[in-house]
C-alpha cells in the first residue's frame, strides 16, 4: 500500500546544498510516470552528453547554467527553464555554482 506525500510548502533551493567539486542530487518525488530531482552543481561540474527516452524540464533555481541540446548552446539563469526533448542529446555545464530542478515525464 502506497501513501500519499504530505502536503507542505517546500523551499527547493534550501533542500540541496553545494559541495566542493561535486554534483549533488536529491529526489523530491518519484512515480512510474516520472520523477522530480533537485541538483546542486559546483563550479566546473556538469553532466556529460546523453539522451533520455522522455522529455525533461530543467528549471534553474540559483546561479547560471550552460545547457547543450543537439549541439546548440543555451545560457540560462535563475528563474529560467528549458525543455530537453526526448531522444535528443543534451548536456549541462556549471560555469559557476547553480541549482536546478529537473522534472522528467514518461509518456
Amino acid at each position: 500500500m502506497s501513501t500519499a506525500p504530505i502536503a507542505e510548502p517546500l523551499n527547493l533551493k534550501e533542500m540541496v546544498s553545494y559541495q566542493e567539486g561535486s554534483v549533488v542530487s536529491r529526489q523530491v518525488t518519484k512515480a512510474e510516470t516520472g520523477n522530480v530531482t533537485l541538483f546542486a552543481f559546483d563550479a566546473g561540474q556538469g553532466l556529460s552528453e546523453h539522451t533520455a527516452p522522455f522529455d525533461a524540464l530543467a528549471h534553474i533555481l540559483d546561479g547560471r547554467a550552460e545547457v547543450f541540446i543537439s549541439g546548440q548552446r543555451f545560457e540560462l539563469e535563475s528563474g529560467q527553464a528549458i525543455i530537453m526533448p526526448a531522444n535528443q542529446p543534451h548536456a549541462l555545464k556549471a560555469p559557476g555554482q547553480f541549482k536546478m530542478l529537473l522534472t522528467m515525464i514518461r509518456a
